[in-house]
């Protein structure tokens, strides 16, 4: 690892465990603060003896209050998305941790990705937006209230990284998503067998449980257990429902 972040890293790079240890322990110091976004998010570098990297850090205190969305909970649940894409081993969510000792305060800190930001859902071509199947699994499952396209990146490997979760995981339904592409059909057996396979490791004593019980609510845990078998159990990519589901803005 070198004094810069792991640019346009493979995810085989990304999944050094080098990584995981600098964003959990190394120190944390400011670089700047992004201008877009309606939560407080900065990048930074983290320095530790084995090596250094950029990083997104999220304070829960830069949070701005949502209606339907409990206050000081978006960090907690970026980290929750992380450890679901890890559980599905899909590997679509950046490194994530959440560090108590931010020099703002508690926040999650997930590692920077130096991707061309106008390679997002937009501007794929009809090729690479085959490769997002798994992403609109993902985002059905985990409940994502606003997958916008910038929130979907391609790295050069073609490598798809999925980005911003600090609204998942609600208990009511909350889809808002600009992927419907593949509405109506099937969802290939590959993924529904690690949804699945993920949906056992939610039930009692189950790893998956266990570890997203320490971030989110008893009711959004069952609520994701839920969205877990009604995917195996429907096997269909779903059409756009009544109300509200597409984000805004869309990018």
């Amino acid at each position: 690892m070198s004094g810069l972040t792991p640019s346009r890293s493979t995810s085989a790079a990304i999944s050094d465990p080098a990584v995981h240890t600098i964003l959990a322990t190394g120190e944390i110091q400011f670089e700047g603060q992004f201008a877009w976004g309606s939560n407080h998010t900065f990048l930074t570098r983290l320095r530790h003896p084995i090596g250094e990297l950029l990083a997104v850090y999220k304070p829960q205190r830069g949070e701005r209050p949502l209606w339907d969305f409990p206050d000081g909970t978006l960090a907690a649940r970026e980290l929750a998305a992380w450890q679901t894409s890890e559980a599905l081993g899909w590997q679509l969510v950046p490194p994530t941790v959440f560090r108590r000792d931010g020099p703002a305060g508690p926040g999650s800190v997930q590692l920077f990705l130096d991707l061309d930001p106008d390679r997002h859902y937009f501007t794929l071509s009809a090729e690479e937006k085959a490769l997002l199947r798994p992403a609109a699994v993902f985002d059905l499952l985990i409940n994502n209230a606003d997958r916008k396209g910038g929130h979907i990146l391609l790295a050069p490997d073609q490598h798809l990284w999925l980005i911003d979760h600090g609204v998942c995981f609600h208990k009511e339904p909350k889809l808002r998503t600009v992927i419907w592409d593949f509405a109506g059909e099937p969802i290939p057996d590959p993924l529904l067998s690690a949804v699945d396979r993920f949906r056992q490791g939610l039930e009692a004593n189950g790893e998956a449980r266990a570890a997203l019980v320490e971030l989110l609510s008893r009711d959004e845990v069952e609520a994701l257990v839920r969205r877990a078998a009604e995917i195996v159990d429907q096997s269909v990519f779903p059409f756009p429902g009544d109300g509200r589901p597409y984000p805004w803005p869309l990018v």
